[in-house]
């Protein structure tokens, strides 16, 4: 088990992880998680039940890219009506 504090890659450049929560119309749940499929920053996209639904995980090389999908990828996505970003200050990896 591993846990990183900032995120290094071998590189030694920072990487930006992030958790984007989003909510979606009613009765387009798959349209919605279906169209972040070819996303190269998204590592995970799932359906969730309760507040929010619909959970990406996705990795980032900086903050102005993050931005960017964000502003322009995420928020202009039909069907997603609201949408929280979380970064990661710490992350805790089990598969190292």
């Amino acid at each position: 088990m591993r846990t990183t504090r900032d995120h290094l890659t071998g590189e030694g450049s920072r990487m930006v992880f992030v958790y984007i929560l989003g909510k979606v119309e009613t009765g387009n749940e798959i349209k919605v998680l279906d169209s972040f499929k070819s996303a190269d920053q998204v590592k995970r996209a799932s359906l969730t039940y309760g507040t929010y639904d619909l959970c990406i995980e996705a990795q980032f090389k900086t903050m102005e890219e993050l931005d960017d999908f964000i502003f322009n990828v995420v928020r202009k996505t039909s069907g997603i009506t609201d949408t929280v970003t979380l970064v990661a200050a710490k992350t805790l990896s089990k598969d190292s």
